[in-house]
């Protein structure tokens, strides 16, 4: 009977061991955190960078793409920061507590670098708020081509 109770632990065991053994040594890929678009992300404190794109059709003035996040229980005011090739400029948007805001689309906040942009090539911008350490992204720079973004091209001014 012993004998009997000992094997059926070992058996259960090598069931257990032999159907969990791929979780047990590799990481999962699904808890993998990556970029599933073109744009980038970045976190700096309570705020979440997510997506972030350039989209520009000559090169000289683009309409940054951007989602952020705060999961904080305040609003913060979100610092975005580039180098126009002569001077640092800094524009500001406000993100409310528990709350997301996507800016560039139509009827929401906008960004608007001007400077010398490359097409296709990547963009430091610069994201800060209160005394929190900012982060630098590397933001791609994209045109019109593909239809999702055609309509989200900075409009000229009148």
């Amino acid at each position: 009977m012993r004998a009997r109770t000992i094997v059926s632990v070992v058996v259960a065991a090598g069931i257990l061991l032999g159907t969990s053994g791929c979780n047990l040594f590799a990481p999962q890929s699904t808890t993998a955190k990556y970029d599933a678009s073109d744009g980038v992300s970045g976190d700096v404190g309570d705020l979440a960078i997510r997506n972030a794109i350039l989209l520009s059709e000559d090169g000289d003035v683009a309409n940054l793409l951007v989602t952020v996040v705060n999961s904080s229980d305040s609003a913060q005011s979100l610092n975005v920061q580039y180098d126009d090739g002569s001077d640092k400029v800094t524009q500001e948007v406000n993100v409310d507590a528990n709350s997301s805001v996507t800016l560039g689309t139509e009827d929401a906040p906008t960004v608007t670098v001007t400077a010398d942009l490359e097409l296709g090539s990547l963009f430091p911008v610069f994201f800060q708020y209160g005394s929190e350490t900012g982060v630098e992204v590397l933001v791609p720079v994209l045109d019109g081509t593909l239809d999702e973004y055609s309509t989200l091209l900075p409009t000229p001014a009148p």
